[in-house]
């Protein structure tokens, strides 16, 4: 067992949950051991948001020059350290390296750019006049306190739930997915530097920790990236006091691809859509209808696609997904197959690889008319 540790982040401060309690998070290349984190529960949330309460009263009042400064000092510090955050996010998703470093870092830092010119460019727009006399006017203002929940397929990119909440002037107070906390604790940690205490903060934990981040009573607007069961319960919470809520949840992306269409151009961009990311994303490609003109040809280009399409370890230049983030994942992935109809065939792939790790082989089902790839976004 590693003696990689991540700690919470509340009020400038590196602690560990106010009971003491930890739980392991797990190296999915391999499924075992690589570190602990807090267990948090509702005193370490509390005293969350107690600091996020502190800090609001100065940084309400900070101007957008102010913010916009600091978050460019963010992004230029992300730069700056973004081998460390690739090795980082890699060992805690087993997302291939150079995913990493092309698809997730460069628009992470450009999340924080953007919103740092979005500070200077909030505006007050006229109310027209209503009382003789009077002028009136629509003034902006923070929110005050948001709560943040974020998932495990993406936790670096969750930049763009963090970047407009500091560029408006509130105050955070988030939690990462159990599974995936590494790179959201070292990004607290380095804003710190840059932030007044108490501005982001950041507390580890499994569901209950999540609840406690909904329901408490001072956060405005509770914002959360997750399942469409998970996104009921908050819109649930959020409504008995009235606060605001942001939801972005799972759901379907399915392809239709007609007679007309150019079945190996189709198969190729669809299977690239797919697979990335081991397919663990609300976009992924993951239902595809044909035609019944070229539905045996496309399926037979795809079946291909997935054939020469490789998963493995995060450091092959070659592999364009690694494992699954965790074994609930797993389980639900070959559970798809393992259910299947008596009607659908496994075209190709089917099978978890190698006997370490949460790896699942490229896997095309046929279902009469209809294509489906198994890997299908499920977020906790």
């Amino acid at each position: 067992m590693s003696d990689t540790r991540f700690r919470n982040v509340v009020n400038g401060e590196l602690l560990d949950a106010a009971p003491g309690e930890t739980y392991d998070v797990l190296d999915p290349t391999t499924g075992e051991v690589y570190a602990s984190a807090p267990r948090s529960g509702a005193e370490d949330v509390d005293r969350a948001y107690q600091a996020a309460s502190t800090a609001f009263e100065t940084w309400r009042d900070s101007t957008p020059s102010d913010r916009q400064k600091a978050l460019l000092k963010i992004a230029d510090a992300l730069q700056s350290r973004s081998r460390e955050f690739v090795d980082v996010e890699s060992r805690d998703t087993g997302k291939p390296i150079g995913f990493t470093v092309d698809a997730e870092l460069p628009p992470a830092i450009d999340h924080l750019r953007f919103f740092a010119g979005a500070a200077r460019v909030l505006e007050g727009k006229s109310a027209g006049e209503y009382l003789k006399d009077h002028t009136s006017w629509v003034r902006r203002e923070p929110i005050g306190f948001v709560g943040q929940v974020t998932p495990w397929n993406y936790p670096l990119m969750m930049i763009w739930k963090i970047a407009p909440a500091l560029a408006d002037g509130n105050c955070i107070v988030l939690k990462p997915s159990d599974t995936t906390p590494a790179s959201t604790t070292l990004f607290a940690e380095m804003c710190q530097e840059f932030l007044p205490p108490g501005v982001l903060n950041v507390v580890t934990g499994d569901r209950d920790a999540g609840r406690a981040v909904v329901e408490h009573p001072i956060p405005q607007l509770v914002a959360i990236t997750g399942s469409v069961r998970a996104g009921m319960e908050v819109a649930a919470s959020a409504a008995k006091q009235v606060k605001r809520v942001h939801l972005e949840l799972g759901g379907k992306a399915p392809v239709i691809v007609f007679d007309d269409a150019d079945v190996e151009a189709a198969a190729e961009g669809i299977a690239g859509a797919g697979y990335f990311n081991a397919g663990q994303d609300c976009a992924a490609a993951t239902r595809v209808i044909a035609g019944p003109g070229v539905h045996s040809d496309f399926l037979a280009a795809l079946t291909e696609q997935a054939r020469n399409t490789k998963t493995g370890m995060p450091d092959d230049e070659e592999v364009l997904y690694g494992p699954l983030n965790n074994a609930d994942q797993l389980d639900h992935v070959s559970g798809m197959v393992d259910r299947l109809p008596d009607h659908a065939t496994v075209s190709a792939g089917g099978r978890r690889q190698g006997a370490k790790g949460y790896f699942y082989e490229p896997t095309v089902l046929n279902h009469r008319s209809v294509t489906l790839l198994n890997h299908r976004l499920v977020m906790s």
